[in-house]
């Protein structure tokens, strides 16, 4: 059996030393980096190749990997870098990777072709000046082969100790039994059809029932399936928080149940996890990346030893070892066999996840938790905004280097909304020369940070990462997206700013690629209906579904529908009196716990003062804007089953999905309102685009994103077989037939509900 490495990967493991410095970055985005290498290799004679693809072998290693250029006629291998900023700043061990990289596909090539000798050449492109820097070095053969044998010999005994977990894995794999004496009701069906996917190598969409354990039933054949078909890694990705702690649950119950060797790691957002976040990445100022790569292989060594590898357990190995948790977690996701994160480490436009799949030719698996989030996940990745006034701001404390390209950025954005008259209109094109001043501002601070390593205030720091962001995403621009213009109010005596965002409506022909990359993808939800919105949105095949018969029956839930009642924004003020009569008379019906979901905080808290005022002995406690993590912790835990009152929510918030209340801890819901997006300018475009589209404007922007939160909503309520409770749906709106026809099949509705 062979262990297979990328040429990059084997450098990055071998040769890599010193300090974590991430001084000279931002490297070019993707597409300046395809850019830059085309224009360098476009300069190059006929007898010059391209992409040259070489492979070696090593005692177990088998070493691969594409060689940027080779021309015949000099005999010289390129490996081209590009970069923005002073060169001579580089730091050394960047330096010492790349030329690692160039001598082993230097000796690669020299025993594909029985050269004796050949010239290396490191080719620095500068993507601003267009510039290039070529540092060269003529190798013998035989220097070059022990060049290569000895960094393979230090990757060797990892490699034999990965191929040993590996082997020990699978077979702990292929004997794992269900964790549980039997499947729940529609989980079996679930898990065959995962694995069916998993064996086949195709994408499912799959809706199945909350309270069914989608978690378990996904993670289970995926691992059954990892040994067959000789799977490198599973991605288990989630929307949120308690997501990704169900499925470190789930993983720790099936390892408990024989999957022990499993590697399983979770990957944290930097901001959460960073220990120093007063300090900057290099080691002239954080003690963490100061010696980071030396000391990494120890660190390395003790937490693949762990198997379990959560938040809490990488910080205590990092500061153990005196390195940065977050990069710690960052090299273990090379060698976990399931990762458990945020979307946005596979889907986003750098993702970690994605972009390591790609370079070492991983076979992975995607299992995508609570997937109708994606779509708003999605769009959110691949749009940018900047605010005119955030650059205005920065003139006053300009580095002198800096001054020009802000004010030729700041003329060239008065001009694309000079003669604007209405607050908000979407632009035919691209604004190019907005753009372009963009471009050379980050050109300039990129040189300016080259020059100054202690790096920018705040507010630069942020305009910065907007503006390459804004860059980014223009380069991508198509039908897929469109770009406004949203006017500012001007204080007196000043011009007015404006705001502009490239923003994304259809996900799909970006997410796409991300699919086709992984072996199969699983996408699964509770609410993933109509199936053709969610394929055409999210670029998946529409071919491959499932729908889950529900296990619950229609007895253990009352949905009842108040017919006379309109929340509709110029009804709600009549819709206050009659909403408070039914959640009064609901409680003194029945009463225990019960959430009430409202379309937004001002329209909850007037029908949470006006029962308070009506029935001041009735217990109830609310949601509020921007609640941290021990605050929602507080509001979950009034719903003891001992407990009674009613808990106000947004619907669409945190308390709308994800959270499991089995049994008396919660025993019904009110839903007021559709949860349709606000009719306001951009949500028309939205529905304009998605029309020219796909015909179907109205639903795809506002009828099904709408009625999918009302459904997770309600979902909270029946968690188990033994549930029993009641649902009352809000206005008048959920009587028309092709709104209940979006509703779960299983429910069994009463028209003739009447308020109070």
């Amino acid at each position: 059996m062979s262990y297979r490495i990328a040429v990059r990967e084997l450098c990055e493991f071998t040769a890599k030393c010193g300090d974590l410095d991430l001084r000279f970055v931002p490297s070019p985005t993707a597409q300046e980096g395809i850019a830059g290498h085309a224009t360098v290799t476009a300069r190059r004679g006929p007898a010059y190749e391209r992409e040259v693809t070489l492979e070696g072998e090593y005692g177990v290693l088998r070493v691969r990997g594409r060689a940027d250029g080779y021309d015949a006629v000099a005999n010289r291998l390129e490996e081209i870098k590009t970069y923005r900023g002073d060169l001579a700043r580089q730091p050394a061990n960047h330096r010492s990777l790349h030329w690692a990289q160039a001598r082993i596909y230097g000796w690669l090539l020299c025993k594909a072709r029985g050269l004796s000798q050949i010239e290396l050449a490191l080719v620095y492109f500068d993507i601003v000046s267009q510039k290039e820097t070529v540092l060269v070095e003529t190798q013998r053969a035989d220097e070059l082969r022990r060049f290569f044998q000895a960094h393979c010999e230090r990757f060797l005994a990892w490699a034999e100790q990965e191929l040993t977990h590996v082997g020990h894995r699978d077979a702990a794999l292929r004997a794992l039994a269900f964790p549980f004496a039997d499947f729940r009701m529609g989980q079996r069906e679930l898990a065959e059809a995962v694995y069916k996917a998993a064996c086949t190598g195709t994408q499912l969409l799959a809706q199945a029932p909350t309270g069914i354990g989608k978690t378990l039933a996904t993670l289970f054949p995926q691992l059954k399936a990892m040994p067959g078909q000789q799977l490198d890694k599973v991605f288990f990705l989630a929307a949120k928080t308690p997501g990704r702690g169900l499925a470190l649950e789930a993983l720790e119950r099936l390892r408990n149940a024989g999957a022990t060797p499993l590697r399983t790691l979770e990957l944290i957002a930097r901001e959460k996890s960073c220990e120093h976040p007063d300090k900057a990445c290099h080691g002239d100022s954080c003690p963490l990346a100061a010696g980071f790569y030396d000391r990494l292989p120890a660190a390395r060594a003790a937490a693949v030893a762990r198997q379990r590898l959560d938040r809490a357990s990488v910080r205590e190995l990092a500061l153990a070892h005196a390195v940065c948790p977050y990069f710690l977690t960052q090299e273990l996701a090379r060698w976990a066999d399931v990762v458990v994160g945020d979307y946005s480490y596979y889907f986003d436009t750098t993702a970690l996840l994605h972009g390591l799949t790609q370079a070492n030719g991983w076979r992975v698996c995607l299992l995508v938790d609570e997937a109708h989030n994606l779509l708003e996940r999605g769009r959110g990745m691949y749009s940018a905004a900047l605010d005119q006034r955030r650059f205005q701001a920065l003139k006053q404390e300009a580095p002198a280097v800096l001054k020009k390209p802000l004010e030729r950025l700041l003329r060239a954005w008065a001009e694309v909304h000079r003669e604007q008259i209405v607050a908000y209109r979407v632009l035919p094109d691209l604004p190019n020369r907005l753009i372009g001043a963009l471009q050379q501002l980050v050109g300039a601070i990129n040189d300016h940070l080259a020059e100054q390593p202690e790096g920018l205030d705040s507010d630069w720091r942020t305009a910065y990462f907007d503006a390459m962001q804004f860059c980014r995403i223009a380069e991508t621009f198509d039908t897929h997206s469109l770009i406004d213009c949203t006017l500012q109010p001007a204080r007196t005596g000043r011009r007015p700013t404006s705001r502009l965002c490239l923003r994304n409506v259809v996900p799909g022909p970006f997410l796409a690629p991300r699919f086709a990359v992984a072996r199969s993808a699983v996408l699964f939800s509770a609410t993933l209906s109509p199936r053709g919105f969610y394929a055409d949105t999210l670029g998946l095949d529409r071919g491959h579904w499932l729908e889950v018969r529900s296990p619950f029956q229609a007895e253990q839930l009352d949905v009842r529908v108040a017919r006379h009642v309109s929340t509709r924004y110029a009804d709600r003020e009549r819709s206050i009196e009659p909403i408070v009569d039914l959640i009064a008379g609901q409680y003194q019906r029945r009463p225990g716990n019960y959430l009430a979901f409202f379309s937004s905080f001002d329209y909850l808290l007037q029908v949470q003062t006006r029962l308070a005022e009506r029935h001041p002995h009735l217990p109830h406690w609310t949601q509020t804007r921007s609640m941290d993590e021990a605050a929602r912790e507080a509001f979950l835990a009034r719903f003891h089953a001992a407990g009674q009152g009613i808990g106000f929510a947004v619907l669409g918030g945190a308390f709308a999905e994800g959270i499991d209340l089995p049994g008396d801890r919660l025993i019904g819901a009110f839903v007021a309102t559709l949860g349709l997006p606000q009719v306001n300018p951009v949500n028309e475009q939205l529905r304009d685009r998605l029309e020219s589209l796909f015909g179907a404007g109205y639903d795809y922007a506002y009828l099904y994103p709408g009625l999918q939160k009302v459904v997770q909503a309600a979902g909270r309520v029946i968690r188990t077989p033994d549930d029993r409770g009641v649902v009352h749906l809000i206005d008048d709106r959920f009587a028309q037939p092709r709104v209940r026809r979006l509703l779960p099949g299983w429910w069994r509705i009463d028209m003739h509900t009447e308020p109070g």
